[in-house]
């Protein structure tokens, strides 16, 4: 996630404040308009058979691929980096997944079934998921290729080799982690980020977030989409909401944002009450 900076801004009258208003609704209606170009461009994408038989452990025991669809013809999966080796989930894909509870009912009505997939043991995901207070459907795909065939997992071999493909740029994951390791400043905030994990930065970076989509469609199942990186920064309604703020992402102070149980209690002014 890329870090924004706030624009300057200056002092107008109310005539002024609607003059730039409206040039900046030409802007966000042409926007609009190539964002749905961009949903039909998405969905005309060709599907690619899925021809292995991808295993996972649900709430409701052993699944297939095809399981996981419930009874609907689509089926979209968040990639959540939750390792076998963390203690806890990663407290970006956690600030994502804070909205799922909220929208996961209205896609299942919608023909679509939603799940997280993460590669931890059941157990453990659903340790955490109680912990946050979260309902959405969460398999694990522990022991299974599914996570390394969509490019969201690595191993220790590809780290040191620099053999990875992440948002389909090979290569690109071992640059970002040159990158950080060269940078003391972002290496220290990449360090606390796998801290809050109980893991360290080589074993929290084998994780990768995405999100993939699959069709049902006469007994066989397709793979039509898949998305990293900054492409998932429209699934996170936390930066929706702070893009029209005044002020923005505001992206500083190093771990800017925590999970939701983790930030001290908001208060607004003296005697009024804390969030």
């Amino acid at each position: 996630m890329a870090t924004t900076t706030t624009p300057k801004h200056t002092i107008a009258t109310r005539e002024e404040w609607l003059a730039a208003r409206r040039e900046l609704l030409k802007a966000e209606k042409d926007l609009t308009h190539r964002s749905d170009a961009l949903a039909q461009q998405r969905q005309a994408l060709p599907w690619v058979p899925v021809e292995k038989n991808y295993r996972f452990m649900t709430p409701n025991g052993n699944a297939s691929l095809a399981d996981l669809f419930q009874g609907r013809s689509q089926l979209m999966i968040y990639h959540f980096m939750f390792g076998p080796d963390y203690k806890a989930g990663c407290p970006s894909c956690s600030a994502i997944a804070d909205s799922f509870n909220g929208f996961h009912m209205h896609l299942a009505h919608h023909d679509v079934m939603f799940w997280a997939v993460s590669r931890a043991p059941l157990s453990q995901l659903q340790a955490y998921q109680r912990r946050m207070g979260w309902t959405f459907p969460w398999a694990s795909s522990f022991e299974s290729d599914f996570n390394t065939d969509y490019s969201v997992q690595f191993t220790e071999e590809q780290q040191r080799t620099g053999d990875m493909s992440y948002n389909f740029d090979p290569g690109s994951m071992q640059s970002k982690q040159g990158d950080i390791n060269a940078n003391a400043g972002v290496s220290e905030v990449a360090e606390k980020i796998a801290a809050t994990t109980g893991t360290d930065w080589a074993t929290y970076s084998r994780e990768a977030p995405g999100m993939s989509s699959f069709i049902l469609e006469n007994g066989k199942i397709y793979h039509t989409y898949s998305a990293y990186a900054r492409g998932l920064d429209v699934l996170w309604s936390m930066y929706q909401w702070l893009d029209r703020a005044p002020k923005g992402r505001n992206e500083t102070g190093g771990l800017w944002f925590r999970r939701h149980d983790e930030y001290e209690k908001v208060t607004t002014r003296p005697g009024l009450p804390s969030l």
